[in-house]
């Protein structure tokens, strides 16, 4: 990493009076749909069961509301990317999905090529709901398969089993361009060998994109306070973890983030942007946001419950939102490298200058400790981890917290 001057890139710069910016990033938009049939153990997500019929007509109304109150935050700017997340989107009807995608085109300016995600469980979709999302301009679905392993998905509370899991992907790569699995591995009872089945099956298929995640036990979840007793130990873990990536590399998808595997030029524009230190809207219940201005960034997060979400954003009090407050300039290294260092290829230096409005001079201290220590890579055009940095993710990005 340089000894910089830092001419590259942005004129942005720190003063005593806060940040400067002098182009603001590209601007994505986030969409939490809370409800799921079944919360299952291991989730941290803001997630609630279903009870009873799912208020779509409601739900649709509160949104429209809080996307119009936000709309002075963001006028002029593109969407470049959609996601819709959970819980689990793909509960809602296709008209609903196709009433919300027609709202964000009357109200917003979104990119003629823009990305537009949803997140589908296989236990709450068949062909049909599959191809009108499609119809509603959907061009990438995210599966949560998790495990084909019946008595694995049973005991993650999931409630499809591996036979729906393979008619979902069926389904989705008849529907849509790209298609996203979501794997799980250190899964209680798995062993090496069942651990490199479920990614060979899912490899199988050829999608463009593998997002393979390490369980882990989240604070306040079910598995949190009652944990499986027969979970991996952490050596087998991690020889999961370096199994998985291995034959994924194998397979053809490249690793570019922790967590996440493309085929070449299919990397998830959406997260990338999160990675990069990207403005994103975040709108519905929990939804979190990052917006950047000339002079400040902003964080926001929406009232959790979906229920007051509905009523509170209904009103038009702007009491939906739950937390907005400034990002200080002494946060910001922090909270870039918290994105920006998973990724495996890191960031242009550049980049960093551009989005905290911060020299990279004010940080020069701390990234020639990591690259003394081995974490940061020398090179002077990129922020990147090394191996030995990517390992020790958590201290490496700890170093910049003030």
């Amino acid at each position: 990493m340089a000894p910089a001057g830092s001419g590259q890139g942005s004129s942005s710069k720190a003063s005593s009076e806060g940040i400067r910016l002098s182009s603001l990033p590209p601007l994505s938009l986030y969409v939490h749909v809370p409800w799921c049939v079944r919360k299952c153990p291991y989730c941290d997500f803001n997630s609630h069961e279903l009870q009873g019929e799912l208020p779509e007509k409601e739900f649709l109304a509160a949104l429209r509301a809080d996307l119009e109150q936000a709309l002075p935050l963001i006028w002029g700017r593109q969407i470049y990317t959609v996601f819709i997340g959970g819980g689990t989107p793909s509960l809602l009807s296709a008209s609903a999905v196709d009433e919300m995608l027609a709202m964000f085109r009357a109200y917003l300016n979104l990119w003629p090529d823009a990305e537009i995600t949803i997140e589908a469980n296989p236990g709450t979709v068949e062909a049909q709901k599959f191809q009108s999302f499609a119809a509603s301009g959907i061009n990438r679905v995210s599966l949560g398969i998790q495990s084909f392993d019946d008595n694995a998905l049973r005991t993650l509370g999931r409630i499809h089993d591996g036979d729906q899991a393979r008619r979902a992907i069926d389904a989705a790569q008849k529907a849509f361009p790209r298609v996203n699995l979501d794997l799980m591995f250190a899964l209680p009872g798995q062993t090496l060998e069942s651990c490199r089945h479920d990614l060979e099956i899912a490899m199988a298929y050829g999608t463009e994109h593998l997002s393979l995640y390490n369980l882990t036990l989240e604070p306040n979840t079910v598995f949190a306070k009652y944990p499986p007793d027969d979970l991996p130990d952490d050596d087998t873990a991690a020889a999961m973890q370096e199994r998985v990536a291995e034959l994924a590399e194998e397979g053809g998808w490249r690793r570019y983030e922790v967590s996440a595997y493309a085929r070449e030029g299919a990397q998830s524009r959406h997260n990338t942007n999160y990675w990069e230190f990207g403005d994103y809207l975040g709108i519905g219940p929990g939804a979190h946001g990052k917006l950047s201005f000339p002079d400040r960034i902003i964080r926001q997060s929406r009232l959790r419950q979906p229920g007051s979400w509905m009523s509170k954003a209904l009103s038009g009090s702007a009491e939906h939102i739950a937390d907005e407050h400034e990002v200080q300039a002494q946060d910001l290294p922090f909270e870039f490298m918290l994105n920006a260092l998973r990724l495996k290829q890191g960031v242009a230096t550049a980049i960093f200058e551009d989005r905290t409005g911060l020299s990279l001079t004010s940080i020069l201290p701390t990234v020639n400790r990591a690259v003394e220590k081995g974490l940061l890579d020398p090179n002077p055009s990129r922020i990147q981890a090394t191996p030995l940095g990517w390992r020790f993710l958590n201290d490496l990005q700890s170093m910049f917290l003030v």
